[in-house]
């Protein structure tokens, strides 16, 4: 009998080998996606598929050389694909998180897949590095790729937009008063723009056009877009370099007033612009060899703090503090931007930073701690950076984006139910609550990224502890929202309805105001059918 039950399961082993080696069409299959290029549809032998946690579409890279007009190579023993197109190269090696594009390393939602033999590339990655538009139809499940060589698709020349007053503008989202935002990350390319869009102002252009159409198409009224990636600029600046998002090179101007085109372009819709700041990141990593000279680091390195192998500007020089203020007034002054924006880029959570000698020189207030000093720097220039907008343009919001756990009940009885690793007050020594009672800011946007399943920092349990902050204050409290998460294996993001939850549970809070989500890539990813969703969110 055991013989015989053996022999069954071997039979079993080999009947389901042609299974188990299944075809690519069929592996993680999602049948019917239609991809088409400026109209014209692109056949492929086989089948794209959708990483489900991802929620990335795959293609054959044959698919890419054939049909977008790129060099395609595959490196059998190191296991990677490089795509070349123009000036653009693109380097995924299987398993690997980042890509390199142009020899600068870029994350990635998913890499390069070897599936029986056949290479398969994330689709939307590759076309935005090669400088074209993607877009996706839930109904239908149709991809449409746009070069920007038809016509029809070819944004007017900035001058006869200025000199003829526009496009008209479109019919402004009715929201009864409720911010509805994006964030729209430059850093890395990863929201605007392509990296594919170097050296191309009319392709930026577009680019930012057709994001802001598919922004208002989902209800949003509110563009938060990131100017200042890491000490440099996505306009012309007297005061720091140009930022390498642009043209791929630190200081090369890119032909073009990116900030005034986005400004111009988000108002023509009647949505707000913020104007996003990194104030404390000088780099995103420890590299300096190719920063022009007017960059922060070379200036004054003095300033500068290695901390984990990423480059920060010390907020314990008051003399540093002004200057990034300074900045930040540039941008108030010249353009009519409705709000400044500020990240949770303080001072960096759970690693050294050498402070020491800052510690001691810069310490008038005699200061005994040295985490109360910083979070004393961090409120001076809070303070100080209110007082210099609203003596400029008291009309300009001035708001912050901290980490969504302020303290932890367990350190602090007034701090909220959750046992948070990281917090705004203890790790990155922003006291929010002093901006918020003292009226530094206009509004507050706590991260909220966690689900009402994560018991260590529960949804419901931070929107009612920061509403019970703002509440008999003129603090306005949007949400920041995390619709990157969706898919993910963190506990309640297995379904878009998890952000719709959350939106109706908002509804349910008087103080809150609005909502903010991270980022516009992860919308216009469409992850587990969230924009069908929100649009009848929205629309009801």
């Amino acid at each position: 009998m055991k013989v015989r039950k053996w022999f069954m399961l071997l039979l079993m082993f080999v009947l389901c080998i042609p299974t188990m080696g299944i075809s690519v069409q069929a592996a993680q299959t999602s049948p019917g996606i239609s991809i088409y290029l400026d109209g014209q549809q692109i056949k492929s032998d086989v089948a794209p598929y959708i990483i489900p946690k991802a929620n990335v579409t795959m293609v054959p890279m044959r698919v890419i050389g054939e049909n977008l007009g790129a060099e395609v190579n595959w490196e059998p023993k190191s296991q990677t694909a490089t795509i070349s197109k123009q000036d653009t190269l693109l380097s995924m090696t299987v398993n690997q998180k980042n890509a390199l594009v142009n020899n600068n390393s870029v994350p990635l939602d998913s890499s390069v897949q070897n599936k029986q033999g056949r290479i398969m590339v994330p689709l939307r990655f590759v076309s935005e590095q090669l400088g074209l538009t993607v877009n996706w139809e839930d109904k239908t499940r149709t991809i449409r790729l746009q070069s920007g060589n038809v016509a029809t698709m070819t944004p007017p020349p900035q001058d006869v937009l200025s000199e003829t007053g526009g496009m008209e503008p479109s019919t402004p989202v009715v929201t009864n008063g409720e911010l509805r935002g994006v964030w729209i990350s430059t850093v890395y390319n990863l929201d605007w723009p392509s990296s594919g869009s170097y050296g191309n102002p009319a392709k930026q252009q577009q680019e930012y056009i057709q994001l802001l159409d598919e922004l208002q198409a989902m209800g949003m009224n509110a563009a938060f877009v990131q100017v200042r990636p890491s000490g440099d600029a996505m306009y012309p600046s007297t005061l720091v370099p140009w930022s390498r998002f642009l043209a791929g090179t630190p200081g090369k101007d890119p032909g073009y007033d990116p900030l005034a085109f986005m400004v111009e372009e988000t108002h023509r819709r009647g949505m707000q612009f913020h104007a996003w700041f990194n104030p404390f990141r000088a780099t995103t990593d420890a590299k300096t060899d190719q920063l022009p000279a007017n960059h922060v680091i070379k200036q004054h390195p003095d300033w500068i703090v290695n901390a984990n192998k990423k480059l920060y500007i010390n907020p314990g020089i008051p003399a540093a503090r002004q200057q990034i203020i300074n900045e930040v007034m540039e941008v108030v002054q010249r353009y009519d931007i409705d709000g400044v924006h500020l990240d949770d880029y303080f001072y960096p959570s759970n690693v050294a930073f050498a402070d020491d000698a800052a510690f001691k020189a810069y310490n008038s207030k005699k200061i005994v701690s040295k985490a109360d000093w910083r979070r004393d720097n961090i409120n001076q220039f809070v303070q100080q950076l209110n007082q210099s907008i609203k003596s400029v343009k008291p009309h300009v919001q001035f708001g912050i984006s901290p980490f969504g756990v302020w303290r932890n009940s367990n350190v602090d009885p007034t701090g909220s139910d959750t046992k948070a690793g990281v917090t705004a007050y203890d790790h990155m020594y922003a006291d929010v609550r002093t901006w918020i009672q003292q009226g530094w800011i206009d509004y507050v946007t706590p991260q909220i990224y966690w689900s009402f399943s994560f018991a260590p920092a529960q949804y419901d349990k931070l929107v009612t502890w920061w509403a019970n902050e703002v509440q008999a204050t003129n603090v306005k409290l949007y949400i920041g929202h995390s619709p990157y998460k969706l898919g993910t294996a963190e506990a309640g993001w297995q379904s878009a309805q998890e952000i719709i939850n959350q939106l109706n549970y908002n509804q349910m809070v008087p103080q809150v105001q609005g909502s903010i989500f991270f980022s516009a890539k992860d919308l216009r990813k469409n992850p587990l059918g969230l924009l069908p969703a929100l649009s009848s969110y929205y629309n009801r």
